[in-house]
């Protein structure tokens, strides 16, 4: 071992005891705490909003995959009781009936008469859930009917290969071949797509009959029933070729078989694209709908998500608070007089009120925080949120903040670092915001290993939320930098369109300036760099060893470099098309964002590449060619694939191993530290 090797060692060592007796009784985060973490989604209170019920997910260490349950706390903090037990299920999607007595939810537990997931629903008064539902294929969302008798589902038609999967199992026959002839061919996590659609049923819950509403070659999404019942609107894409457009609009149709579907918004425009996950919201009276719209057939995903209101009778789209920034989840007051919605800034989304006839906008919740969904109830309030400090937690909205979850407590005992923010000129001068977490036990003058950390999307940012993997680096002896550089989401247009089909360019400027600004002030150590990311996160990161040397460790998770090869290969071929051309027609375009691959021989940096076998989004390809090129130049690398998982991993034992090798390939890199990663 080197000199450097036993200074990295003793640093290390000195940071975290310092770290220690500065925090007191409190510990340093450690990798076994990821297994602990616990995170809450879906909040819904009871009509007279007195309950909240929300899901829980947690990791099932039998079974490795993570599973969720429901919870239901009093609004006024006096009881908390969990509702399932599902061992290895998904329990999601929680609804409260609108009188109050029934809570719906989605889940994939072993069904009575179908498989896959499902509606069960719980007696308020207490008892078993039962089975409300048996379609022939995935239940992926409902919505309540005003009567509380009925119920909007989508649904997946029958799997075509349902019987041939029982004969396989009985004869241990091959499956079918899988026959396409879609433009858009495949979907992460659903896989290859065929005709088998999602469509809008009306189901009645005391026969348990489904009616078909919108038969056809399309997909529907995100039901809502109007408030008197008679209508039921929905998303969907139409015309000659839904798969060739980003044109989502928003339909309406009559809860009875055989009823006309009526076309409400129109245009060239995304309207509540089921990506945005923000549903359709009915004014008290029925009149008007509040929804988000974009200009994807232009931008793509660079255009902002913007509040709108129809007209129900007319058709006529108003946009009450036209800012330059996006709008999430927006909904209704009981009054009809406000719209509610989380509201994207720098680094931070909030909850507010908007005024539909002044635009006047109202935040209600304020600081450095990520509010990510909430929920009405009577004269009540909660929302979804997190913070440095916090995981993701249910809060009654009140002058303070109250925490009803309260299911991460255990992090009370953790010394945690907090994340400073930083401003600096990036790409042409223009101001970029970042952040800064120092390494535990800091020393003003003392240089540290820097590792910086790129986001996905690329239309995201890093907003002010709980980073475990930035905690355990600091807690390692790690400083942690990140920045929202051109490209990223919270500024505005004009910054996320800035890299439009030239990725690689300003975003890395960005980067780079960054990385310039902590070793001018003297925090990071200029021999002792790393970088790293996933999805946009690692493409990105591949680009950034393509162009600067200094890095002395890199990690590239599911991540790509040769744009023309990706072709075809991932699901953005319609995107692809749209930004770079038709690669037949515009090469250079390809050729020119596909620079780390074909300039690999400009690569030093020991990389750990990773994917996810079955991952469509960003497939292990991308992975695989830059290992492969690496490892024929003689570059330090390895490759490292995670069988059965989609883009996202969600099997702990594969998100604990990702974690730990991460941590062994920068201390191995960075800090001379004999690696511990497996072969």
């Amino acid at each position: 071992m080197n000199d450097r090797s036993i200074r990295g060692l003793c640093l290390g060592v000195l940071a975290l005891c310092a770290a220690q007796a500065m925090a007191g009784d409190t510990r340093a985060i450690t990798p076994d705490d990821l297994a602990k973490l616990q995170d809450v989604s879906s909040p819904a209170l009871s009509p007279d909003g007195e309950w909240v019920v929300y899901a829980v997910s947690h990791d099932n260490a039998a079974h490795d995959k993570s599973a969720s349950d429901l919870w239901l706390a009093r609004y006024d903090g006096s009881a908390r009781v969990q509702l399932t037990y599902g061992d290895a299920a998904r329990n999601t999607h929680p609804l409260w009936s609108p009188d109050g007595r029934s809570i719906a939810f989605l889940s994939d537990r072993d069904a009575v008469d179908a498989g896959g997931t499902q509606v069960w629903v719980f007696a308020r008064a207490g008892g078993e859930p039962r089975q409300l539902t048996a379609m022939k294929g995935d239940v992926s969302d409902f919505a309540w009917a005003p009567d509380s008798k009925h119920l909007a589902l989508i649904a997946g038609d029958e799997p075509a290969n349902a019987v041939d999967k029982a004969a396989k199992d009985a004869e241990k026959k091959p499956p079918k071949p899988i026959v396409i002839d879609r433009f858009q061919f495949k979907e992460d996590i659903t896989g290859y797509l065929t005709n088998e659609r999602h469509h809008l049923y009306a189901f009645d819950v005391a026969t348990r009959q489904a009616t078909l509403l919108t038969p056809g070659a399309h997909d529907e999404w995100l039901p809502a029933w109007s408030p008197d019942g008679t209508r039921i609107a929905y998303v969907s894409k139409r015309g000659a070729d839904p798969d060739r457009h980003s044109e989502f609009h928003i339909f309406l149709v009559e809860p009875k078989a055989g009823a006309a579907e009526r076309q409400l918004t129109d245009g060239p425009f995304s309207d509540d694209d089921p990506y945005w996950e923000s549903g359709i919201s009915f004014g008290p009276d029925g009149s008007r709908i509040a929804f988000l719209r974009a200009d994807e057939t232009n931008w793509l995903g660079y255009a902002p998500s913007i509040l709108c209101v129809v007209d129900v009778a007319s058709g006529k789209v108003t946009t009450p608070a036209p800012i330059d920034r996006n709008f999430f989840k927006p909904k209704w007051t009981q009054d009809g007089r406000s719209i509610l919605a989380l509201v994207e800034q720098s680094r931070t989304i909030n909850l507010s009120r908007i005024d539909p006839r002044s635009g006047q906008i109202t935040a209600l919740t304020s600081g450095e925080r990520l509010d990510s969904d909430f929920a009405v109830g009577g004269r009540h309030l909660v929302v979804l949120s997190s913070d440095d400090a916090h995981p993701a937690d249910v809060y009654a909205v009140e002058k303070t903040p109250r925490a009803l979850g309260k299911h991460n407590e255990w992090l009370a005992d953790v010394a945690l670092q907090p994340m400073e923010d930083l401003e600096f000129a990036g790409s042409q001068g223009e101001t970029v915001h970042g952040y800064l977490v120092k390494p535990a036990g800091y020393v003003a003058g003392q240089r540290y290993p820097t590792i910086l950390r790129i986001h996905g999307g690329p239309i995201w940012q890093f907003y002010h939320e709980f980073q475990f993997d930035w905690q355990l680096y600091a807690a390692r002896g790690y400083a942690v930098i990140a920045a929202n550089p051109h490209g990223s989401a919270g500024r505005g247009f004009e910054y996320a369109r800035s890299i439009y089909a030239d990725w690689g360019h300003r975003d890395v400027e960005d980067e780079r300036a960054l990385v310039d600004l902590v070793i001018q002030r003297g925090i990071a150590d200029a021999d002792r760099l790393g970088v790293g990311g996933w999805s946009y996160g690692g493409i990105l990161t591949n680009y950034m060893i393509a162009s600067d040397p200094r890095f002395k460790a890199a990690i590239s998770g599911a991540g790509s470099a040769n744009a023309l090869a990706m072709y075809g290969v991932d699901e953005y071929v319609r995107e692809a098309e749209r930004e770079l051309g038709k690669p037949w027609e515009h090469a250079e375009a390809y050729l020119r964002v596909s620079y780390p691959f074909l300039h690999a021989d400009r690569i030093k940096t020991p990389t750990l590449f990773e994917c996810a076998e079955k991952d469509f989004n960003v497939p292990c390809v991308g992975a695989e060619q830059m290992y492969q090129a690496l490892r024929s130049l003689g570059v330090d690398t390895r490759l490292v694939i995670y069988p059965g998982q989609y883009h996202e991993l969600d099997a702990p034992g594969y998100l604990d191993d990702r974690m730990r090798r991460d941590l062994d390939w920068y201390d191995s890199h960075l800090k001379g530290t004999v690696t511990k990663s497996k072969p």
